[in-house]
């Protein structure tokens, strides 16, 4: 009997070990959709909104700011005007979104109002860095343990960074997280996990990564058979992915549904381990 409790205090213990991390090896495609070709067109930035259950698109040209369902199909859309390179996009709750453009390395928070129009000269803004050419912050992501920001820069050289922006203040603190060495061509997009690692994606590397915050690979998917213009990354609460393409379309990655054999295991493991506590209490 001791045997057989350490066996399953081993195996739930691996158990709890993979749950760590997203094991992204595990997921695989489930779903292609058409985004909106007109307000979504050349989609470069995605996000989810809590509120909603809605993801947001936004195109590399911005244009527009959209709302869609999981599905990709249009709910509404906000005209942007002045912007003209935004590659970034973060929701951080309350109707808000934090908006990156990737030459200027600015950062800008606007209130999404269906169906409404905003400037960028009129939002509160921050810089991040010195406007560069065409390698500046591809992506951002809002985490909320903290209220900080994770951004990433494309390349020459790639840049993780953690990032606090006051938008009051129009300032920000932005330093490197870690130094990446992630063997990709160029990193496109970052997402926070509520584990605290990270979603990081290259365009043109085709390729989806779990990362820790001190740069340590954990686990990644090859995205080439699916696209090879997809710059956008965001997940749910459900863990499902969504990544976006300039095609403009919506892909969404599952992780399969641990079998009902697992869990039973699972929880005859668990009775075991209280038996075996029982009887040695006896």
């Amino acid at each position: 009997m001791r045997k057989l409790g350490l066996s399953i205090a081993l195996a739930l213990a691996g158990f709890g070990a993979q749950a760590a991390s997203l094991g992204l090896s595990s997921y695989h495609l489930t779903g292609t959709y058409a985004l909106p070709a007109g307000t979504a067109s050349e989609a470069s930035a995605v996000t989810w909104n809590a509120d909603s259950n809605h993801l947001f698109v936004l195109g590399d040209e911005g244009d527009a700011l959209v709302e869609v369902t999981l599905q990709g199909t249009q709910v509404s859309a906000m005209t942007l005007t002045g912007f003209d390179d935004t590659e970034g996009l973060a929701y951080i709750g309350g109707g808000k979104f934090v908006v990156t453009e990737e030459r200027l390395q600015d950062a800008y928070l606007l209130s999404y109002t269906a169906g409404g129009t905003v400037a960028r000269s009129s939002l509160p803004s921050a810089s991040l860095g010195p406007t560069v050419g065409n390698v500046g912050i591809e992506g951002i992501s809002y985490d909320a343990s903290n209220g900080s920001f994770v951004a990433v820069k494309e390349k020459t050289p790639q840049g993780v960074y953690a990032v606090s922006i006051n938008f009051a203040a129009a300032s920000a603190t932005v330093s490197n997280l870690f130094v990446p060495n992630l063997g990709t061509a160029d990193l496109s997009d970052v997402q926070v996990l509520s584990n605290g690692n990270l979603l990081i994606l290259s365009q043109e590397s085709a390729r989806l990564m779990e990362v820790s915050r001190s740069g340590q690979v954990l686990g990644s998917i090859d995205l080439s058979s699916m696209a090879d213009n997809i710059e956008g990354v965001t997940i749910d609460d459900k863990g499902t992915i969504y990544l976006v393409g300039e095609n403009p379309e919506l892909y969404v990655l599952s992780a399969p549904v641990p079998e009902a054999q697992t869990w039973a295991m699972l929880v005859a493991g668990l009775g075991a381990l209280a038996g075996v506590r029982r009887k040695r209490r006896g």
